[in-house]
């Protein structure tokens, strides 16, 4: 897009030339407060004013690190007592699968075909794509890619397993959520086996599908959480959080068992805790359904196969690549921007921030349908 930014708040960029775009992508679900909102911006002032980085690995008491593992553990189902805060969704995924590891002692990893976890090399070697993972082999051994939303493929997990890792909602297969009876099923399987129930949340955390975290709409707990995106308020971080009992296994043979230098860095912590206590105090996520709906209702084409959501995760379907990228990039020409979906470049990626307006979405779609009509 070669958008040279110069502004961006709200839900508004803009560029040097002074165009502006309603932003409808939120940084890949980043800015679920929207752009620079104030609040924030002080949390994160106030923080440079006393201290950046000095030592993320304990010998320091950093309090916001400390505030921060406190709100999302009070936010949590019990069993999710421990943090680690990582730089990034893919770092939390790495941290999890080690961890997965040492508390089980097996090497068996599964995951689920047209699911992203990130791209480093153990991610990577969970992606449930083969497209993106063959360029990099060999990978990591012994990984089983199962199928999505299967009764029967979850009968391949056994005592071999040492975890499941599993998104809430497919986002980049196009927006494809798992069903609460699946889920659960998955859930059972994993307890039986005594493998570790990995779920994936970098996307759909903090209030993306109308509520503040996905699995408890279904009633469905991991033992190990993934948290990336949006828990950093626009700042970089990414957290795995699981029970404090497993999360010891990382504390001995060898010591530091995982390691990082940024992770959980005092500026991410201060602005994600800003941006989750904003969430919270607003009525952003209960009104994300009603949104959700009203994009549903308004996305309405003989252009458009079909609208998949998740609450303000959502794929709009075109015939194809090609029409799909020729009516992304009209709809950017406009002033709208959009994206696509990596396993699913036929669809229109929509993941605004959380603070749209009803005016606002009636504007974007009006753009959307008016990009329909005039690409053929």
């Amino acid at each position: 897009m070669a958008i040279d930014v110069v502004k961006a708040d709200g839900m508004y960029i803009t560029d040097r030339t002074g165009k502006q775009w309603l932003d409808l992508i939120g940084g890949i679900s980043v800015c679920n407060t929207g752009h620079r909102h104030p609040k924030i911006v002080e949390a994160v002032k106030q923080q440079l004013d006393a201290y950046m980085h000095v030592l993320v690995y304990g010998e320091m008491i950093e309090s916001p690190q400390v505030e921060y593992a406190n709100w999302l553990t009070n936010h949590l189902h019990s069993s999710l007592n421990s943090v680690y805060f990582t730089n990034s969704g893919t770092e939390a995924t790495e941290g999890a699968l080690k961890l997965a590891k040492r508390v089980t002692g097996r090497t068996q990893l599964a995951g689920f075909n047209l699911s992203y976890h990130g791209s480093t090399q153990g991610s990577l070697s969970v992606m449930g794509d083969e497209y993106w993972r063959n360029a990099f082999r060999p990978l990591l051994p012994d990984v089983l890619h199962l199928e999505y939303n299967s009764f029967d493929s979850i009968n391949a997990i056994s005592t071999q397993t040492a975890c499941v890792i599993v998104e809430t909602v497919q986002a980049e297969r196009g927006v494809y959520a798992s069903t609460g009876e699946w889920l659960l099923a998955l859930r059972r399987k994993c307890d039986s086996v005594g493998s570790l129930l990995i779920m994936d949340e970098i996307q759909t955390g903090f209030g993306r599908t109308g509520t503040l975290w996905n699995h408890t709409a279904m009633n469905v707990f991991p033992d190990i959480l993934l948290l990336g995106k949006a828990l950093g308020g626009g700042m970089p971080l990414g957290a795995f959080i699981a029970d404090r009992a497993l999360m010891a296994a990382l504390t001995d043979r060898p010591v530091l068992g995982h390691i990082t230098t940024f992770g959980g860095h005092p500026v991410s912590c201060a602005a994600g805790l800003a941006a989750a206590k904003l969430l919270t105090a607003s009525n952003w996520i209960s009104e994300v359904q009603d949104k959700a709906a009203l994009f549903v209702t308004l996305l309405r084409n003989s252009g458009i196969k079909a609208v998949r959501s998740a609450g303000l995760l959502l794929s709009v379907e075109f015939a194809d690549e090609t029409i799909a990228k020729k009516i992304i990039d009209r709809c950017i020409e406009k002033g709208v921007l959009v994206d696509w979906f990596l396993f699913a470049p036929q669809c229109m990626r929509i993941a605004p921030p959380l603070i749209i307006s009803d005016n606002e979405i009636k504007k974007a779609c009006d753009v959307i349908i008016q990009a329909c009509d005039e690409i053929k």
